[in-house]
């Protein structure tokens, strides 16, 4: 008799179990748990507006001629110098050119003012085959009044380079007054392409190494 009793009391006990055991909870379904991602890459600017910018007022421009070597001829560096002037937007609205000729301190003052008095024709002559016209040319001599580097060194001796560099006819560009160019808007830099470079390797000696050789 105790023995069906016993099985009895189990199997009630093993029920009673089983029915504290939490029931599980519906399955989510993807709309209950995904958030809807924008598409990447949109931006709240329209592509068919475009931002207007103000223009930018432009000024003069200002570039030297060299004459590095003594003459009134222009190098093959002072037409580059030159022909560099024609494609600014400064000689598409060109109103006047003033072009202030140099001279080294190699001569007498008299020839010094001639020679850059040339100097500055020589470039007005080119301006003018150009297109632009004489009235728009205004030379100033200044002969060696105005040097950039010093004509003589130290111990008194000449400095060639600094006299090279002091003959030389100085070109500004004047604007009309107000004058102005389309803004082009903000310059984008492009990003690096490939793996950022890696350190160069130590070259410092190893520890404990010591020089054999000698001064030469």
């Amino acid at each position: 008799m105790r023995g069906p009793m016993i099985v009895m009391a189990l199997s009630a006990l093993l029920m009673a179990c089983d029915s504290d055991e939490p029931q599980p909870g519906p399955t989510p379904t993807p709309s209950d748990t995904a958030t809807e991602v924008p598409p990447e890459g949109n931006s709240i600017i329209r592509p068919d507006i475009e931002v207007e910018r103000p223009p930018i007022a432009l000024e003069p421009l200002r570039s030297t001629i060299p004459f590095g070597e003594s003459g009134t001829e222009l190098s093959e560096a002072a037409l580059a110098e030159l022909n560099g002037l024609l494609d600014t937007d400064q000689w598409n609205q060109v109103e006047t050119v003033i072009l202030r000729g140099h001279s080294d301190a190699g001569g007498p003052d008299r020839v010094n003012m001639r020679v850059s008095e040339e100097r500055g024709q020589a470039v007005a002559d080119w301006l003018m085959e150009q297109g632009l016209a004489e009235d728009q040319i205004r030379v100033i001599a200044f002969g060696a009044q105005n040097p950039v580097q010093p004509n003589l060194l130290p111990n008194g001796e000449p400095n060639e380079r600094g006299r090279a560099a002091n003959r030389r006819v100085e070109i500004t560009v004047l604007v009309p007054k107000g004058a102005t160019i389309p803004d082009p808007g903000p310059t984008v830099t492009p990003a690096p392409i490939g793996p950022p470079s890696s350190a160069a390797p130590d070259s410092s000696p190893t520890p404990g190494a010591s020089g054999t050789g000698g001064a030469d």
